[in-house]
């Protein structure tokens, strides 16, 4: 695994990688899936409350059968390595979505950070102009000098995994159409202790599936914070 993470790029940045993670041929066959989901009248949640447009993994199905294998026999391994002081080391549990920028609709992303521990943001397509990713300090170093922001050129069929309280944003399309797979993924061990979110202790409620990644002993799952 050690020589696997030699082959990957770092890019200018805190603990940002890319690496190649799909072919072309299925990048091409994923997104007309969601093009084909997008035009039929099911009905359709948000991906999070800073996209308006894009389809939630879960609502097609496509949790328990890839994107959980993804997390657990992939991501997670590398993840450990890359960053076990921040839940890297247990990642057991992710929201996953695709988002669409397009002109006439969603054009870019302001500064934020991610309900994640750890975030892989994956281009699957090559036809859009600009739109670049931007990525400046660690949330907890706000309010101490920002570092000078730099910027990552997608790269499709190209995986970029860092830290979800990286603070991040996406500059504006100009043109074409971009589509990129994005998996949160959360470690209960470290939100447990303290939501990432709204940096309170959470209470722990009953719910149903992964719901913001908090977990009882008893493997049922809670949601404290509805900052998505």
């Amino acid at each position: 695994m050690q020589s696997l993470i030699k082959l990957m790029s770092t890019e200018k940045g805190e603990s940002i990688y890319s690496f190649p993670i799909f072919t072309e041929e299925f990048c091409n066959s994923f997104k007309e899936e969601i093009e084909h989901f997008e035009n039929t009248d099911l009905p359709k949640g948000r991906p999070n409350t800073m996209n308006n447009y894009g389809v939630l993994m879960n609502e097609l199905g496509f949790d328990d059968y890839f994107i959980t294998p993804l997390r657990q026999n992939y991501i997670t391994p590398l993840a450990r390595l890359l960053y076990p002081d921040c839940g890297g080391d247990l990642l057991d549990s992710h929201k996953a979505f695709v988002v669409k920028y397009k002109i006439g609709e969603d054009l870019d992303l302001n500064y934020h950070y991610d309900n994640a521990e750890v975030t892989l943001n994956i281009s699957l397509t090559s036809d859009f102009t600009e739109g670049s990713l931007y990525f400046g300090g660690m949330r907890h170093q706000q309010g101490i000098e920002e570092p000078q922001r730099t910027e990552y050129c997608h790269k499709p069929t190209y995986g970029l995994i860092h830290r979800g309280q990286h603070m991040h944003g996406a500059l504006p399309i100009s043109d074409g159409e971009r589509y990129n797979l994005i998996i949160w993924m959360r470690s209960s061990k470290i939100r447990n202790k303290l939501c990432p979110m709204c940096d309170n202790k959470p209470q722990l409620i009953k719910t149903v599936g992964f719901g913001d990644g908090f977990t009882q002993p008893e493997n049922t799952t809670v949601d404290v914070c509805c900052t998505l």
